[in-house]
């Protein structure tokens, strides 16, 4: 089993990516996920599907722009549960479409500090703990955004982008350090923040669907499973990698 006894952390873990990841380590034999989100709602909801598929897990509601709320959270971890083996850092926001000299600032900071300042954040209390006994594996969210431009989104592809060099950077001080921190890139997913983007505009579902070769959007689990992978000794050898999965719309 892929996460056979592991103590997982996910953030952003109350619906979507992050709900379908936590369900898959569960399957896959984690010892306990921690299901992290700001809405506590969506937390619980998590750990009653987790539970009820016969997994252990926990929910904390915090904002993790908030480092010493995120601090906290992984010492807890640490204090309960004797480790963090692995960390999914799934936490993020999109917006709507703008042009690029109508964006303003406070739109700017708000994206770069849920999608970017977020993830170095985590990583960084996350490898602390994990560089102290010398393994672990992290995950970061990035996007198909992450290596080609969103229309209408500069903030978004900025962020994303930035989310592919802090896991590169990460990955190279310490991979000697028996931790690997590995990205993962979806394409346009069947998301509730995808379909809050959408809205009720049946033509830009389309043209999103139409990003995909497949035609259709992808489905969190889809997503889920290779996020479990990365993060498994199954990939024991993958490290400072950015995995695109979108069914081959981006092929570089």
């Amino acid at each position: 089993m892929l996460a056979l006894d592991k103590i997982v952390l996910i953030t952003g873990a109350g619906s979507g990516i992050g709900r379908a990841a936590a369900l898959l380590f569960a399957a896959e034999g984690a010892a306990h996920v921690v299901v992290a989100d700001r809405d506590p709602i969506g937390a619980a909801k998590t750990v009653a599907l987790v539970t009820q598929a016969g997994g252990s897990a926990g929910a904390v509601d915090i904002d993790v722009c908030d480092e010493g709320a995120v601090s906290d959270m992984v010492d807890s971890i640490v204090a309960d549960h004797g480790r963090l083996d692995i960390a999914f850092n799934n936490a993020g926001i999109s917006d709507t479409m703008r042009e690029f000299h109508t964006l303003d600032i406070e739109l700017w900071n708000h994206m770069i500090a849920v999608n970017l300042t977020s993830v170095f954040v985590c990583m960084k209390h996350e490898l602390r703990h994990m560089s102290a006994v010398g393994r672990g594996a992290i995950v970061n969210t990035s996007s198909g955004a992450g290596v080609v431009a969103a229309p209408g989104q500069p903030h978004y592809t900025a962020a994303k982008h930035g989310v592919v060099g802090l896991t590169k950077a990460a990955a190279q001080e310490y991979a000697r350090q028996g931790i690997r921190v590995n990205a993962v890139l979806p394409g346009s997913t069947d998301t509730p923040m995808i379909r809050g983007f959408i809205g009720d505009n049946a033509e830009i579902e389309k043209l999103i669907a139409r990003s995909n070769i497949q035609g259709r959007l992808i489905t969190p689990d889809e997503i889920a499973s290779s996020v479990v992978w990365l993060a498994s000794d199954s990939a024991s050898m993958v490290n400072g990698q950015s995995l695109v999965v979108d069914g081959g719309g981006i092929v570089r």
